[in-house]
């Protein structure tokens, strides 16, 4: 009976349920445990260790080139790339700004992702935002 009620929780018309919600209950976790006020960095590393606490396959800092016409023209790097499926961006701040929404829709366009996770640590909590790459 458990498990069914359990199952009910998870939404079925999200795009990796389980793992998506296992990556936001780690970052609420790390919040709880740390608190608010420290620098975006130190979030980082408390999450890269939850994450391998947990035994999730994930590389940090992942360095992305941007391809155009074949040649080589930049690079990003992504905060937190999840089991090559999700892209994890942290980020300090209140507010969800359009630049971090876009620049997490450009490494999901040139990682050909489908889910990113914008992940906001503010002074009161963690708000997070999921963000698609369908077409």
């Amino acid at each position: 009976m458990e498990n069914k009620s359990k199952s009910k929780l998870i939404r079925t018309d999200l795009i990796y349920p389980e793992l998506s919600y296992k990556i936001i209950g780690i970052l609420f976790d790390v919040y709880n445990k740390l608190g608010p006020g420290y620098q975006e960095k130190y979030y980082q590393r408390a999450i890269a260790s939850a994450f391998r606490k947990q035994r999730f396959a994930f590389r940090e800092q992942v360095p992305i080139p941007l391809i155009y016409l074949e040649e080589k023209i930049g690079r990003y790097f992504l905060d937190f790339l999840i089991e090559n499926k999700i892209v994890l961006e942290i980020k300090r701040g209140d507010r969800f700004s359009r630049k971090d929404i876009e620049q997490v829709y450009a490494y999901l366009k040139a990682k050909k992702l489908k889910l990113g996770l914008l992940a906001n640590l503010t002074n009161r909590g963690v708000k997070f935002k999921r963000i698609l790459n369908i077409k």
